[in-house]
């Protein structure tokens, strides 16, 4: 179990870049379009391109990951994030500038297919939740490591953009290092007949005890669909489909991106000044990482649908609370910052460590990467148009319309977990396979969720 803990730790770095990456340029992005005498279109794009290349990367990261297995692709990720990060740093002109930034979001959007995928096929049922969840750990230590660095680097000079951006790259050459350290996926080879004695191994050293067991399960699913022709988009593998794109959708319509994109934005608008507004962003990110952290101690305990209800109902509570406050201007003191802090912990309790643990655990062997790469476009995707649409939303609808949206959208979320998410606690991804309906999303019940792979439907 050791060594699987520090295998998932390991590829769990794709993470901390994913998230140091992403918030970094909050630091520099003031300066850069002061350089380069950008346009607000200019200055908008420079923001975003990254966030474009993560869409792009997401929607193809599926095809490496299958092609040359889970251990390479991030490798090849590895070597993105690094050139990324030099290259960013020493642009010597805005369309330079723009290339690396972009090669920076192929990276984070291939890492958010590959590693999830990688840990959920190396780690045991029994830790998996956990385990897949260092993920998500690492990706908002990241964003936190990328505020405080920020902070600290912002006054040594006129190039401390540049130092902001080039500090990636001591994480991303060390995690270069490290993945060539890491075995392959098992699930991969059988699924590809690469090696099967070397499969075994790698089980063996996850837990002798059941590798045996667990080769044969994979050989088993892997014949079943040998014979047949694997169309991803199809009736067959349609539950799983419906049920990674409603989640990646909820995921984003719960307001997350707007609100940790525009955080100064939104607290300024409640009368604190500049300083003050910064500060409370920062205790944002602080207090996504302590309950990411807290979540991660829960989710094989209670399960992935108990954190989901949990969250569900305080994300409604506190986005219906900063509703109120904009439609009856209540902002005294920092009553909405505090609003604001509570709405994180339970988003960081509930969908921001089940989602990448979920995606990866529904879908069959065969189209696993398939499945994790469309989760993934489909959050990437929404994250963008959430981000570009918030200023809209609310320069047009005010912010307590803007907010009721998103509490809306969340009763939908509770009646979708309630009704239709599965328990995946504790079960080999053959049997989540095989208890989870495959042609439509089927109402939850605990009978049909709870079995073993031999349970019919």
């Amino acid at each position: 179990m050791r060594k699987v803990f520090t295998w998932s730790i390991i590829i769990a770095l794709g993470g901390f870049l994913f998230g140091l990456d992403t918030a970094v340029i909050s630091g520099a992005e003031q300066k850069i379009q002061t350089l380069w005498n950008l346009s607000s279109m200019q200055h908008g794009l420079t923001v975003a391109i990254a966030l474009i290349g993560t869409v792009f990367g997401a929607m193809f990261g599926g095809l490496p990951s299958d092609k040359l297995g889970r251990r390479k692709t991030l490798f090849w990720v590895a070597v993105l994030f690094f050139l990324s990060a030099m290259g960013s740093a020493l642009a010597v002109d805005w369309y330079t500038f723009l290339f690396f930034r972009f090669l920076g979001g192929l990276a984070v959007g291939c890492s958010s297919v590959t590693a999830p995928l990688y840990i959920s096929e190396l780690a045991p049922a029994s830790h998996r939740g956990r385990l897949v969840a260092t993920f998500q750990f690492n990706v908002v230590f990241g964003i936190l490591i990328a505020f405080l660095s920020n902070y600290a680097l912002q006054d040594i000079g006129e190039n401390a953009w540049r130092w902001m951006l080039g500090v990636q790259v001591v994480p991303a050459a060390v995690f270069l290092g490290l993945i060539l350290t890491l075995p392959e996926s098992p699930r991969w080879l059988v699924i590809k007949r690469k090696a099967m004695e070397e499969a075994h191994d790698i089980l063996v050293k996850i837990d002798p005890q059941t590798a045996d067991q667990e080769l044969k399960s994979i050989q088993q699913s892997s014949a079943q669909t040998e014979t047949q022709q694997v169309t991803f988009f199809s009736r067959k593998y349609m539950g799983p489909i419906m049920l990674a794109i409603l989640f990646a959708v909820f995921n984003q319509v719960s307001g997350i991106n707007a609100i940790l994109y525009y955080a100064p934005r939104i607290f300024e608008m409640t009368g604190i000044q500049t300083d003050g507004a910064l500060l409370s962003s920062a205790g944002l990110g602080f207090v996504n990482f302590v309950f990411t952290l807290l979540a991660m101690l829960f989710i094989d305990r209670y399960g992935r649908r108990t954190l989901m209800l949990v969250g569900s109902v305080g994300l409604i509570i506190t986005l219906g609370l900063v509703a109120n406050a904009f439609y009856t201007q209540s902002f005294d003191g920092y009553l909405v910052p505090i609003y604001l802090f509570i709405y994180i912990a339970f988003f960081a309790f509930s969908q921001g460590a089940v989602i990448w643990v979920f995606i990866s655990e529904i879908f069959p062997n065969e189209v696993r990467a398939k499945g994790q790469a469309l989760g993934s476009f489909t959050h990437w995707l929404m994250a963008s148009v959430i981000a570009f649409t918030f200023p809209w939303f609310n320069d047009k609808l005010g912010g307590g319309n803007t907010f009721l949206i998103f509490t809306v959208m969340m009763v939908f979320q509770l009646l979708f977990v309630w009704k239709y998410m599965p328990e995946t606690k504790g079960k080999s991804l053959e049997e989540v396979t095989d208890a989870t309906p495959v042609n439509t999303a089927q109402p939850y019940s605990s009978t049909t969720y709870t079995n073993t792979s031999k349970t019919t439907h």
